[in-house]
C-alpha cells in the first residue's frame, strides 16, 4: 500500500513537472514571434510611407517644371520688350536753331536732348532701348526722321550724345558733332519698350513718307 500511494505521488509530481515546461515552452514560442511580428508589421508601415513620400515627390516636381515654363513666360512679359530688331543708326541734333541745316524744334514737341530720337514712321513718345557692343539707352521718340536714309535700311536718328556713347562710349565734340568719322553705327539693336501717344504707326519702322 505505501509503495502505490508513494507512486501515485510521484507520478503526479512529474505530470505536473511535465506540464508546467510544456506551458512555459508555449509562453516562450509566443513570446518570441510577438516581436518579430511587430517588426514585420513596422518594415510594412516604413515601406508604404516611403511609397507615398516618393510619389508626393514626384507630383511636386511635376508641378514645378511646370511653374518654371510660366515663370519664364513671365519673365519675358517683365522686361517689356514689345518689338525688336536691328537697323542703321544715324546721329542728329536738331535745337530749331537753324545751325547745320536744322529745320526747327522737335516734332514731339520736347526740347532736344540725350535720348530723343527720331524714327520715320514710330509713334511719337514712343519708349525705345538701343544697343550696341554692350552699351545702351533707353530714350523716346521725339522727331521724324531720318528722311532719305531711311529708304535705304536707316531707320533711327540719334542724339549726338546717345551715337557717340554706343560707338565707343566717349562723348561728342559738340551737339552737332559726333567728334568720329564714323556718321553711322550698323547692327543697332533697337527694343520698343511702350509705345507712344503721338502721331505715327507701331510695327516694324517703315521709311519716312
Amino acid at each position: 500500500m505505501q509503495q502505490r500511494a508513494i507512486n501515485v505521488v510521484l507520478t503526479g509530481v512529474t505530470g505536473a513537472a511535465l506540464t508546467g515546461m510544456l506551458v512555459a515552452g508555449v509562453a516562450a514560442a509566443s513570446d518570441d514571434s510577438a516581436p518579430s511580428e511587430q517588426k514585420l508589421l513596422s518594415q510594412q508601415a516604413m515601406a508604404t510611407q516611403e511609397y507615398k513620400t516618393s510619389h508626393k515627390g514626384e507630383k511636386k516636381d511635376s508641378g514645378k517644371s511646370g511653374s518654371t515654363s510660366k515663370d519664364s513666360k513671365r519673365a519675358k512679359k517683365a522686361a517689356g520688350v514689345i518689338l525688336s530688331g536691328k537697323t542703321t543708326a544715324s546721329y542728329f541734333w536738331d535745337d530749331g536753331s537753324g545751325v547745320n541745316g536744322d529745320t526747327g524744334a522737335p516734332a514731339g514737341g520736347k526740347p532736344m536732348q540725350k535720348g530723343l530720337f527720331a524714327s520715320p514712321s514710330w509713334p511719337l513718345h514712343t519708349k525705345v532701348r538701343v544697343s550696341y557692343d554692350g552699351r545702351s539707352i533707353t530714350g523716346f521718340v521725339g522727331d521724324r526722321g531720318p528722311g532719305r536714309p531711311s529708304h535705304n535700311g536707316v531707320m533711327l536718328d540719334l542724339d549726338t550724345y546717345t551715337f557717340r556713347y554706343l560707338l565707343d562710349g566717349g562723348k561728342p565734340k559738340s551737339k552737332y558733332n559726333a567728334g568720329t568719322g564714323e556718321g553711322h553705327i550698323k547692327g543697332v539693336k533697337w527694343e520698343v519698350l511702350k509705345w507712344g501717344s503721338g502721331a505715327g504707326k507701331r510695327g516694324a519702322p517703315k521709311p519716312l513718307g
